[in-house]
């Protein structure tokens, strides 16, 4: 029960019925002071989110470790020990990917050197290595030149260490464009139109070959291309999610009987399991971040394990769910979930494939 005093003024603040005691008998809003601290807010938030009984750990806990007995417990009446599906979905959710959001931040892809791309000594090299080669060495040559200006007090150090990384920055952004073959949309459209309408690209082939053009006219370099897909995924990547939530529920009613399960019964499966995907990503991401604070073999072999156990529990998890939810034999059910997985594959394939199309297009 809430500790917050109670109103003086014995008159319901949201219907304006008298209230003799805490509850309002018409409403049953509580009859207490609306003007709340930060703390109290905080406190009256998780209150409200835990339910005040234990609930949040009842449910948390039966969503990890046994497959799909919130859903069935959900539907048979039991709803006031557990957290509602939505509210569970939404606040896992939102975790979630605020913790990504702040552990990809200091994840930062940083740019591998030259002396590290450059091809070991004494080995044999294919001429388009070669070639690399001499360019890498033209590079270097040029960042010599720059410390010897630093040395004879024509730069500062911060200076001369600025121009050195441009130098390797417009290498490797050139990169990006010769492995397509061009340096410029001017010599890509050149070449499309020299060519006979047999040979010509595709549309589709054409449109992608001039983005990526465009990418390298611009100066980005491949680091900064998967920063900017990293950043659109994790922008994006919700909405997504969410959206893709009524479609997983619909194959679901597709595959089970009509008479038996209603489409919000699949819906409500459909919540706990998409929570309980999220809820194991938020605690590896949690776990792995604080092993890699530890900078040893043995935290990052951990690590590894750690991942992978989390990976094939994900797989595993809806097996047994699906078993224990529509109640039918292990074999029947082994076989919709294989379905079922193959079809969400396909799926979720198509809708990275269009996302990574959409970026492409939003790329500024």
């Amino acid at each position: 029960m809430s500790k917050n005093q109670l109103r003086s003024d014995k008159t319901c603040l949201n219907c304006n019925h008298v209230v003799h005691q805490r509850f309002c008998p018409n409403c049953g809003q509580e009859n207490t002071d609306s003007r709340k601290t930060f703390h109290h807010l905080f406190i009256h938030f998780f209150e409200d989110l835990t339910h005040y009984e234990n609930a949040f750990w009842k449910t948390i806990r039966n969503l990890l470790l046994k497959p799909a007995s919130l859903s069935k417990e959900y539907l048979s009446g039991k709803r006031l020990s557990y957290l509602a599906p939505v509210r569970l979905y939404i606040f896992i959710s939102f975790i979630t990917f605020f913790v990504i959001s702040i552990v990809a931040e200091g994840t930062e892809l940083e740019s591998k050197p030259l002396r590290e791309i450059r091809p070991p000594a004494g080995l044999k090299l294919t001429p388009a290595e070669m070639a690399e080669l001499r360019e890498i060495e033209a590079v270097e040559i040029k960042q010599k030149k720059v410390d010897s200006l630093r040395v004879a007090g024509l730069f500062t150090k911060d200076e001369a260490e600025s121009m050195k990384q441009s130098l390797e920055k417009n290498y490797k952004a050139v990169k990006i464009g010769e492995e397509f073959g061009y340096r410029t949309v001017r010599q890509l459209d050149s070449v499309q139109h020299s060519l006979p309408e047999s040979k010509k690209f595709s549309p589709v082939k054409y449109w992608f070959y001039r983005k990526m053009t465009l990418i390298n006219q611009k100066g980005m370099t491949g680091e900064e291309l998967v920063n900017k897909f990293k950043e659109s995924f994790l922008h994006n990547f919700p909405k997504v999610l969410f959206i893709y939530m009524p479609i997983f529920a619909f194959f679901l009613w597709l595959f089970h009987s009509k008479k038996r399960w209603y489409y919000f019964d699949h819906g409500i499966f459909t919540l706990h399991y998409f929570s309980f995907l999220l809820l194991v990503t938020l605690i590896s991401i949690s776990l792995d971040s604080v092993l890699t604070l530890l900078h040893s073999d043995i935290a990052d072999l951990i690590s590894q394990i750690m991942i992978f156990g989390v990976i094939c529990w994900m797989l595993y998890y809806f097996f047994p769910a699906h078993h224990r939810f529509y109640g039918e034999s292990r074999g029947v059910s082994f076989i919709k979930t294989a379905v079922l997985f193959f079809i969400n594959f396909i799926i979720v394939f198509i809708l990275l494939l269009s996302f990574m199309v959409y970026t492409l297009i939003n790329l500024h």
